[in-house]
């Protein structure tokens, strides 16, 4: 696992190269949202199309700073032409109607699931297989 500067989140692990895992631990600083843009943006240099994961264990919330964060904005923005399956476990009430709403006028699956639930979302991620190459 890779852990970002402040720790408050960490890259899991992940079962295929086309698959982004990342872990929110805390409350969410500027640099450890630049860090893990920068691995999405990365993602996005190497594949055309990606799955990610985000499990929010212990969220926090969000720094200012990182809210704002210009690259982050940018790398987020470009990542909806990349991202198939956008799926996040643990998410608060508010953030959880925010994606269900997100995957209606976007062209990415999301589906959230309860923190109970980490091993159902693996397990969906699992089902829907590799991103087929276009």
């Amino acid at each position: 696992m890779n852990a970002a500067p402040d720790g408050s989140i960490i890259q899991r692990e992940s079962p295929r190269a086309d698959l982004l895992a990342f872990e929110i631990k805390d409350r969410i600083t500027e640099p450890d949202i630049t860090w893990m843009s920068s691995i999405a943006d990365a993602a996005m240099k190497t594949v055309d199309r990606f799955d990610m994961l985000l499990i929010m264990s212990n969220y926090e919330g969000t720094d200012l700073g990182a809210r704002f964060d210009g690259y982050a904005s940018q790398v987020m923005v470009r990542s909806v032409a990349h991202i198939r399956k956008y799926v996040v476990v643990g998410a608060p009430s508010f953030a959880r109607a925010m994606i269900k709403l997100s995957g209606t006028v976007m062209p990415v699956d999301t589906k959230t699931f309860d923190l109970a639930d980490e091993a159902a979302a693996w397990a969906y991620l699992a089902e829907a297989g590799p991103v087929a190459k276009s």
